[in-house]
């Protein structure tokens, strides 16, 4: 199985390496514009291929120098290169020998940010998923496992540090005013884990002894005079470990952890071996420059990095195809320590709206793919939310249907059975089938089938029999290449109430497997029959959201309504709510589009209210249920013709009744929300200023003049950025004088002008705000002096939010947003076509749209798709968003 490089590649053909890496010795001398790069290599040929079987080696941008097999220098008839790769046409017929390559790399001139570049003057890697092919030739797979020692010269006063994987071995002078230090790495690992460093960077350090005793030094580097901001960072780190080491086990195995903070960065971060490189958005964070959710943010992006050391590094995926191996499972370990730290309510809230938001839609779209895809074209396109998210859904499902202990057992096997392996999630299920004694054979269609199942759901109860019974078909909607679909395993978790909110206790439940308040759909079609129910019931169904499916289930307002008040399962009374709230936005939208008006149900204000000022409740949880579907879900659930800008005046319409019916309330919650004077980013106190900047934002929704003037007030008193962002946030979006706008956004900026993480809320602030003149504010927007197409993170502040999260601006009925959008593609396609790629998932949807958009974003799309020279990145999704 070779690189993609646009061609399709299937896991099927897969098969092991022609030859194995035991060993890689590195000597790498860094120089802005040609640092030279030696690799020797210990290979050993696999049994299965013949002596004369040519070495394969990929490459990608980099200058050949020479190559030399056992010492000997070949000549150029010797082997064959060509832009993807290097073949050793002659190799010894032993099994064993040495191949030595000598390359060169221009750091500064890596605009794609994949494998050496530079950024802010220091050197730095991004490996996977096929970046270590950018620093020398080499068989850059998952599955080839080598010991690592890295020797890095550099010149002494440009990069005084000098970091790699694993452990500092030796570090000394050079001579010249140059410097070096060797690393090695005594695990085994794939190329994509490597990791180099060099920079003149400010750091802190701390000292961590693990439960066995052993003292492993920290480390955090940072742009210098920002190492104060690192300190939640490292926090994080401590707590991210002993929770690791308490929850499963998992003690750190090297001498050292550093963490290394970029500016310019494609991904999140990267959990390369002992040597962790971190956007700085999720390192650095202080009150003044951090909001709430960018602490929680770094807290589960270093707990998820770091957890990587075992489920990701110790054991490895054998191919990309198995990438949700490690990301999904390390997700749901990153979940999991974050509903420990923080509300596990709330967490769960929380990661189902990320879900819902991001896949769900990707799974309806041309883009839907199985959780381990059969095929790809290109792999950086598959990091996406169904590997991510939906990929942790299915452990989280794994752990339901097997129970606590019966599934730590199975992570406990398969940490200890793998530890030092490529695996599959083969490997992964069968330790749980072993540890459980159990057939999980049927589960495994969750990762080999596409799409949100749907579970449509109907009830009767017979009150002479006190039967209360279920009727449910689950049905998974084709997908791009699969047609038909077997039926999955869907465990349930429930609740019956009765028509006054006491919970219900059935005698028996037949038609189904049931333990302990969970069922388990096996069959397309399942008759539950739920005996000695003597009133009539209502239903509540995925508890938890047990499993990550779509549920057609028409149950009445009033019936919604009680459980929104009444359910005993925190998620449950969110997802009651927000079903409310879908349906009467659906019913808006239909209203608008007919020239009527959407006539305001005064059960779900009464609720909304109640709500509020049910103290009983978590201040996190009240924002959390006041906070209505998004635009884009509304979008998603109404499926065909969809018309943003008839849903954007619903959800304005019902937002305002709501901002309404609490202001008479408003002022005495915010009494009781009793803050410190002192902020602290915990998870009691960030709930209360997320409950304050909800009840703030819908007193200006209902133009309140208390609530006007209070936001302005509240703005310019604010100690603290969660706060001054808030209020900035509801002043540019919904306050109705100009004036305050203006005003707010000009000391916004004025304040943090020197500061880049914080300047990217300006910038997405303003693309985020609804109304016709958007694309031209951001038009403008980019041609600001602090506005970079060449920075990940600004270029997905601005054009990215625009495009993601503002479906009104986006979906202009006059196409200005997707000509906008289609521009920037093209432009960055040249440049950096992993973050291009990314970019034009925000056309996954188009589809759904009524004729005109649909035509409109068909355009642009054939206009990407015919750029001369198109990468393969872009050229992927382009290719699939238009042929389904």
């Amino acid at each position: 199985m070779r690189s993609s490089q646009g061609q399709a590649v299937h896991l099927k053909h897969y098969r092991e390496p022609d030859y194995w890496v035991k060993t890689v010795d590195l000597n790498i001398q860094l120089e802005p514009e040609a640092t030279r790069v030696t690799a020797n290599l210990s290979l050993q040929r696999n049994k299965q291929v013949k002596s004369d079987c040519p070495v394969r080696l990929d490459g990608d941008e980099v200058v050949l120098k020479s190559v030399s097999i056992d010492g000997k220098r070949l000549s150029t008839s010797d082997y064959q290169q060509t832009d993807a790769e290097l073949v050793l046409k002659t190799v010894p017929k032993k099994r064993s020998f040495k191949v030595t390559i000598e390359t060169e790399v221009n750091p500064t001139a890596n605009t794609k940010l994949m494998g050496l570049y530079r950024s802010g003057g220091n050197y730095c890697t991004q490996c996977e998923a096929e970046g270590f092919r950018r620093i020398t030739f080499f068989p850059d797979r998952p599955d080839i496992l080598a010991v690592y020692t890295t020797r890095i010269e550099a010149d002494k006063l440009e990069a005084p540090i000098l970091l790699g994987n694993g452990n500092l071995v030796k570090k000394g002078s050079a001579g010249k005013g140059r410097h070096y230090a060797i690393w090695h790495d005594p695990h085994p690992k794939p190329s994509y884990l490597f990791a180099v460093v060099g920079g003149d960077l400010g750091s802190i350090h701390k000292s961590y002894k693990t439960a066995s005793g052993k003292k492993v030094k920290l480390g955090i580097y940072v742009e210098k005079g920002k190492e104060a901001q690192a300190d939640y960072a490292m926090d994080a780190l401590v707590r991210s470990m002993r929770w690791d080491e308490q929850v499963f086990g998992c003690e750190y195995d090297l001498d050292v952890f550093n963490i290394v903070a970029v500016s310019d960065f494609n991904m999140g971060a990267m959990e390369n071996k002992g040597l962790n490189i971190f956007n700085d958005k999720y390192v650095l964070g202080d009150p003044d420059t951090a909001t709430d959710a960018d602490f929680a943010n770094i807290e589960a992006i270093i707990a998820h990095e770091y957890f990587h050391n075992w489920t990701g590094n110790r054991i490895t995926c054998r191919d990309w195809f198995q990438l949700c191996l490690k990301e999904g499972l390390t997700v749901f370990r990153d979940q999991e320590f974050s509903s420990d730290e923080r509300s596990r309510p709330v967490k769960r809230i929380s990661d189902v709206k990320r879900l819902k938001a991001n896949q769900f839609p990707e799974d309806a779209g041309p883009l839907a793919h199985p959780v381990r895809p059969e095929t790809y074209h290109e792999i950086n396109n598959f990091y996406t939310a169904t590997v991510y998210e939906k990929g942790a859904e299915l452990v989280r499902m794994l752990a339901t249907v097997l129970g606590e202990k019966l599934f730590r057992k199975g992570m406990a096997r398969y940490l200890k059975r793998h530890d030092g392996d490529a695996a599959t999630i083969e490997d992964f299920i069968a330790c749980f089938e072993q540890a459980a004694k159990t057939d999980l054979s049927q589960f495994m269609n969750w990762y080999s089938q596409a799409g949100t199942p749907i579970l449509n759901v109907s009830s009767s109860h017979d009150r002479a029999k006190q039967r209360f019974t279920v009727e449910i078909e689950q049905i998974t909607p084709p997908t791009p290449g699969q047609s038909r679909k077997a039926p999955h395993i869907i465990p349930q978790r429930y609740g019956l109430y009765d028509r006054n909110g006491e919970r219900l206790s059935p005698s028996a439940v037949t038609g189904v497997a049931e333990m302990d308040g969970v069922f388990y759909l096996t069959k397309r079609k399942h008759k539950v029959v739920f005996e000695g129910v003597e009133r009539p019931a209502i239903l509540s169904l995925n508890n938890g959201f047990t499993a990550p499916v779509e549920i057609d289930y028409r149950q009445s307002d009033a019936e919604l309504a009680l459980l929104a008040g009444h359910d005993e399962d925190s998620f449950s009374r969110w997802q009651a709510y927000q079903t409310f709230a879908t349906r009467l936005l659906i019913s808006a939208t239909r209203a608008i589009q007919q020239n009527k008006q959407p006539v305001t149900d005064e059960r779900f204000l009464s609720i909304t209210c109640a709500m509020a000022k049910d103290e009983s409740l978590e201040p996190a949880f009240r924002s959390s249920i006041l906070t209505l579907p998004s635009e884009a879900e509304i979008a998603q659930a109404i499926g065909k013709n969809v018309d943003p800008g008839a849903i954007a005046k619903a959800h304005s319409t019902l937002a305002v009744a709501m901002g309404k019916a609490l202001e008479t309330d408003r002022s005495d919650i915010l009494e009781t929300l009793k803050l410190s004077d002192t902020f602290t980013p915990d998870a009691e106190s960030a709930g209360k200023r997320s409950l304050v900047a909800t009840l703030m934002r819908y007193g200006v929704l209902a133009k309140s003049k208390a609530a006007l003037e209070e936001i302005t007030q509240r703005y310019a008193s604010a100690d603290n950025l969660t706060d001054r962002f808030n209020t900035l946030c509801t002043i540019v979006w919904h306050h109705p004088d100009r004036k305050e706008r203006e005003g707010a956004l000009t000391s916004f900026y004025e304040r943090y002008k020197s500061n880049h993480i914080v300047l990217d809320k300006w910038f997405s602030v303003q693309a985020m705000r609804s109304g016709a003149s958007t694309v031209s504010s951001v038009k403008s927007l980019m041609r600001h002096d602090d506005f970079s197409l060449k920075n990940p993170n600004r270029l997905r502040s601005l054009i990215g939010v625009f495009a993601m999260a503002n479906p009104t601006a986006f979906n202009a009925p006059n196409g200005a947003g997707y000509k906008l959008v289609g521009d920037v593609i093209m432009s960055l396609d040249d440049t950096n076509p992993q973050v291009a790629a990314r970019l034009l998932t925000a056309f996954r949807s188009y589809k759904s749209l009524e004729a005109g958009r649909r035509k409109l974003a068909v355009d642009v799309l054939k206009r990407i798709e015919q750029k001369p020279k198109l990468s393969p990145d872009v050229a992927d999704i382009v290719n699939r968003t238009l042929a389904s």
